[in-house]
């Protein structure tokens, strides 16, 4: 099972990633600032940038897995992941490297295409 340390670890490996606390809880923000993913305060769940056209089927594919958190995530391109439903480390890597990439600038995008670039199946 994934933990918050994994997750701790696997952002921070990211190009220019920072982790920072906020709202009591910890951020893991790309260059400018912008925010990538977060850790809920019972470390089980994070949040990940997600396309709002991308979640329904997301969460009606692995409600288990996904879900927003109600009052808060509908207006935001955002989506909660239980930790203890990813299939293993590489599912992990790949929703955290998604998000990155969705917050980061052009430039490190382009700086770092290796990053940059989706996993290829």
């Amino acid at each position: 099972m994934a933990t918050a340390d994994d997750v701790r670890r696997i952002a921070l490996a990211l190009p220019r990633a920072v982790e920072k606390l906020a709202w009591g809880m910890p951020t893991f923000r790309v260059e400018g600032g912008k925010i990538f993913a977060s850790l809920d305060d019972d470390d089980q769940v994070i949040g990940v940038k997600c396309p709002q056209e991308d979640r329904e089927g997301l969460i009606a594919s692995e409600p288990g897995k996904f879900f927003l958190r109600t009052g808060h995530d509908e207006n935001y391109p955002w989506l909660r992941v239980r930790l203890a439903a990813l299939d293993d480390e590489d599912e992990l890597r790949a929703i955290l490297a998604d998000s990155w990439r969705q917050a980061a600038p052009r430039r490190l995008l382009d700086a770092h295409p290796e990053s940059a670039a989706p996993p290829v199946d």
